[in-house]
């Protein structure tokens, strides 16, 4: 696979909002993303360097991860949030250990099925370990059946724990998690 996958530099802002507004418009985004495209696109750049300076590298709490293809296009990207033990999430769930939280999971179309969520995740998980983290999760709708077979893939499993989101009481999201793996398992 002829791909670089790495962190956000702040100064690419700009390709980081395109790459994300290009995610809003998937098929998928309405159950995928906790935005709209309209509500992303209206943002002034002054929102979008912010964004994009919370996670670049160098960023302790945040890291966006990103995937470009062989000519450089961004086709790919993940952002791993670190939550605090004793906290409340985003979503309101209880935050009971240091923890990684993937969120913003993104590959185009003509990219899927290759391995790249796999590696983006692998780069994700590799820096939330470099904090300290003692796991990293996701949230994912129970109806979004690519994007639960790409995290299984990926190594993530089901928690038990499930929240609704938004304004639809019946629909709900699955919480997957991936543990730190025991540095003595490998000895």
């Amino acid at each position: 696979m002829s791909y670089t996958v790495r962190s956000l530099h702040a100064d690419e802002w700009p390709r980081a909002k395109a790459l994300r507004l290009e995610a809003l418009r998937d098929p998928v985004a309405p159950i995928a993303f906790m935005e709209t495209y309209e509500s992303a696109v209206a943002r002034p750049d002054s929102y979008w360097q912010e964004r994009a300076e919370r996670g670049a590298e160098g960023a302790s709490g945040t890291q966006q991860i990103i995937a470009a293809g062989p000519d450089g296009e961004w086709v790919g990207t993940v952002t791993v949030v670190m939550e605090e033990a004793g906290t409340t999430d985003w979503a309101g769930l209880p935050v009971e250990r240091f923890q990684g939280h993937l969120v913003g999971v993104y590959v185009q179309p003509g990219h899927r099925g290759i391995g790249l969520t796999e590696v983006l995740f692998d780069a994700a998980l590799e820096w939330a370990w470099a904090q300290g983290a003692e796991r990293v999760r996701l949230l994912v709708h129970e109806d979004n059946a690519r994007a639960l077979r790409a995290y299984r893939k990926a190594g993530f499993v089901e928690t038990g724990v499930t929240t609704t989101l938004g304004p639809a009481p019946d629909e709900r999201e699955l919480e997957l998690a991936v543990e730190r793996p025991d540095p003595e398992s490998d000895l």
